[in-house]
């Protein structure tokens, strides 16, 4: 079930943005009624709030309008899109039913002013550049720590795999022929271009797929990988691409189907986003996101910042806290984010070795994976409250705020 615009929109990300979360209640305080204003005062020139317009990595002339709920069908919801575009002069890219309740944009900054004033809608906010988690080549370290109690014992045990799971791999593409995958990977959605295949041109998101489920480099290794691109081969990713990916994920999401999903992306905090991964969770996805790699708060960027979303940092091979590692309240759990090894987009047999809180985040998907697979009913809140209950207090300098989880789940399970 989709949550209230107000729900999300009305609460402060766990910390350090408690300001935009104010703004958008006074902008919904401020809307009131549908009949505060006639339609020919906010056309001759009522302006709202348009929020991130000055965002260093903003997109020009590009918006994410989220409407305020409403009942109706999804074919009321266009007609009202329909009405929006014809009383202020506007063509939508992108109508959204499922992650949010609203539409992408490309239009001037005054029509964008006055379309924030219109009672129907929620927010405007700017669309911005979205980035991938930064990485690094290094040299490779087994999976093994998250079966061990008490450190690496040169094996990784099991027992479940991950049976009858979906895993969204919301990313750059999988490479899906490659051999780590044994026909497990398909393609989703393009967010892109709208078209298939969803393949990968750069390695992330493959990387992240052999974490998830490889079957030499993965926790789950019978899990279904979906491939959500949202990464363009050549130029940079948008709020609005994300979004898009996301709002596919949930509309094509089969009802009671165990799901997680790991989204690779990082941004400045977005209420848009954020609310879009909380409507992945309120739809039954467990979702697993990196913490971010500044050495700062995890809460400073989204979807890190997301409540319901499993936020996880980095550690080293010694349990400490990496140096670069995001850290604090918004963070949920640690995961070895060092020296990781996986599939590569660049060949059927290709690999790569890489370190960030970007190829921790997979472990914990793969995880959930496997804790779905033996639990096909349980909630995104049981699985991460399972997750939190056996975790090891092992983490080393887990930084201010931090909760001390280290990921493991038991060979027996």
């Amino acid at each position: 079930m989709k949550l209230h615009w107000h729900t999300i929109f009305g609460r402060a990300h766990r910390a350090g943005a408690a300001t935009l979360g104010a703004a958008v209640v006074l902008l919904a305080m401020a809307a009131g009624p549908a009949a505060a204003a006639p339609v020919a005062d906010l056309a001759a020139g009522t302006t709202g709030v348009l929020l991130d317009a000055g965002h260093a990595e903003r997109v020009p002339g590009s918006y994410v309008v989220v409407l305020k709920e409403g009942a109706g069908s999804a074919a009321d919801r266009r007609t009202g899109v329909t009405r929006l575009a014809e009383r202020y002069g506007f063509r939508p890219d992108q109508i959204w039913h499922d992650a949010l309740n609203g539409f992408s944009v490309r239009t001037t900054e005054p029509v964008a002013r006055r379309l924030a004033a219109d009672p129907a809608v929620a927010v405007v906010e700017q669309d911005r550049l979205t980035s991938l988690a930064t990485t690094q080549p290094n040299a490779p370290w087994n999976l093994d720590r998250i079966d061990a109690p008490l450190g690496l014992t040169g094996t990784y045990n099991f027992t479940s795999v991950g049976t009858g799971v979906r895993a969204y791999i919301v990313d750059t593409g999988i490479q899906i022929g490659h051999t780590d995958f044994g026909g497990q990977a398909v393609y989703g959605y393009d967010a892109v271009d709208g078209t298939l295949p969803a393949n990968d041109c750069t390695g992330h998101g493959t990387h992240a797929a052999g974490t998830v489920g490889g079957t030499t480099f993965g926790v789950a290794k019978n899990v279904v990988l979906v491939a959500v691109k949202v990464f363009d081969c050549v130029l940079p990713s948008t709020l609005s691409m994300l979004i898009n990916g996301i709002n596919w994920m949930i509309a094509n999401h089969p009802a009671g189907q165990p799901a997680v999903a790991n989204i690779g992306v990082l941004t400045s905090p977005t209420a848009a986003l954020d609310a879009a991964v909380a409507n992945a969770v309120a739809d039954g996805i467990t979702v697993t996101v990196p913490a971010g790699n500044s050495n700062a708060s995890a809460c400073n960027v989204s979807p890190a910042s997301a409540p319901t979303a499993l936020t996880v940092g980095a550690t080293l091979t010694n349990d400490n806290r990496a140096s670069w590692s995001n850290y604090g309240t918004c963070l949920d759990i640690f995961a070895p984010g060092e020296r990781i090894t996986s599939a590569w987009w660049s060949s059927p047999t290709a690999t790569q070795t890489l370190s960030g809180t970007s190829h921790a985040a997979p472990l914990v998907a793969g995880v959930a994976a496997r804790v779905l697979g033996n639990n096909p009913t349980w909630t995104p809140a049981q699985v991460s409250s399972y997750l939190f209950s056996v975790a090891n207090p092992a983490v080393l300098n887990p930084g201010a705020g931090s909760p001390n989880r280290l990921l493991y789940l038991s060979p027996a399970l």
